[in-house]
């Protein structure tokens, strides 16, 4: 093959790579629409989905799993503006989460207000609780910090289970008040519409982190990540930046905490424990931390396993096992496990890094063939001496 036929061919295969990547782009871009579009049809839909939900997607139970789905997808984003984004390490983001739960549900059980007027006052009270104990944990730094944190969860937590003056309900919880509540909001029938207010939140939360993420302040949240030392070189004072990211991801949090009590119907001491921010942990890893869309991802697929890989350790098909297998597999936390240490192990960098690993595979399996299919070409066109 002469140099020329070589020179058209590169010529011609450049447009067909940029026009593949345009249409990556285009892909990319349009993608969130089009689940955002799912999303909004789900509860008019009647399509059933075996092994992934139990009757209909716009059956109660359906929409009761994909509404816990969007809250704890939406918690592991905001919880990833500390990890991912700041590079801080916190063992104590359920204290907010379940601030903005235990406050709603005591402000109507004790003060007697409905619950738009509870609901603001908790996210107001988790809000001013972020900002208390993050202008003293953010004193340390490392380790030290993460350390603080869940000293101050522990706490929380403690406290609430020794139900003070009778306000928490200690290790039972307590049950929303069904009189303080919106009729829209009380019942099975109306789960669509806590269906509505968990996608709500979702949406909340994704604008909130995308445009603190692109301001001049998540630019600096990324350099503190890379190089504290550097930010400080440059004039800037971390402490204040890393302590607005500290603040906006307990409001979050809080928010959070709003829409699971009116999905559960009442305020659980189990979010207040510090298993419960490893979960988000694991969320924002399995997923991909510092991604766009990985925390969600991750949130959303370990709520859904939460729940699913219970049912499957109780069924039938477990039970029948034998005994070597049997008593492993009836573990849904052995499931959740094992099925995290997979993907850590086989897609580092999370699960929202695959299609850019399964690209990556293909593209020199794809300039192999070329080169092969090249060669036989060469020696028929090339002239003998």
């Amino acid at each position: 093959m002469t140099t020329t036929t070589q020179t058209q061919d590169s010529v011609r295969e450049r447009p067909a790579t940029a026009a593949g990547r345009g249409r990556r782009r285009q892909v990319a871009r349009w993608w969130p629409a089009a689940v955002l579009l799912a999303l909004l049809t789900a509860p008019y839909s009647a399509l059933p989905l075996p092994g992934l939900l139990d009757g209909p997607i716009g059956s109660p139970g359906s929409l009761q799993l994909l509404a816990l789905c969007l809250v704890f997808g939406a918690l592991a984003t905001g919880y990833d503006l500390l990890l991912g984004r700041t590079g801080l390490l916190s063992f104590g983001h359920a204290l907010y989460f379940a601030a903005g739960s235990y406050a709603t549900n005591t402000i109507m059980l004790e003060a007697g207000l409905p619950f738009a007027t509870s609901a603001l006052l908790a996210l107001l009270f988790g809000t001013a609780l972020a900002a208390l104990l993050g202008s003293v944990g953010l004193r340390v730094n490392g380790i030290g910090f993460s350390m603080v944190t869940l000293a101050f969860a522990q706490a929380g937590s403690i406290l609430v289970q020794r139900d003070p003056g009778g306000l928490t309900g200690g290790e039972e919880g307590r049950a929303a008040p069904a009189d303080r509540l919106p009729a829209s909001l009380v019942g099975i029938d109306h789960t669509v519409n806590l269906y509505w207010i968990a996608l709500a939140y979702l949406v909340v939360t994704l604008l909130a982190v995308h445009l603190a993420v692109r301001s001049p302040t998540g630019r600096v949240w990324e350099g503190i990540k890379e190089n504290e030392r550097r930010v400080e070189v440059l004039g800037l004072r971390p402490y204040g930046f890393k302590l607005v990211a500290f603040v906006l991801s307990g409001a979050l949090a809080a928010l959070g905490g709003i829409v699971y009590l009116l999905l559960t119907g009442g305020a659980t001491p189990r979010s207040t424990t510090s298993d419960f921010t490893l979960s988000l942990l694991v969320m924002v890893v399995l997923g991909g931390s510092g991604s766009r869309w990985g925390p969600l991802v991750g949130g959303v697929l370990y709520t859904w396993a939460d729940h699913r890989l219970g049912d499957l350790a109780g069924s039938g098909a477990v039970a029948g096992l034998p005994a070597v297998l049997r008593v492993p597999l009836s573990q849904p936390l052995f499931l959740l496990g094992s099925v995290f240490v997979a993907v850590v192990y086989l897609l580092p960098g999370g699960v929202v890094r695959l299609p850019e690993r399964i690209r990556a595979a293909r593209t020199p399996a794809a300039a192999g063939r070329t080169m092969a299919d090249a060669e036989p070409a060469e020696r028929k066109e090339t002239p003998a001496p």
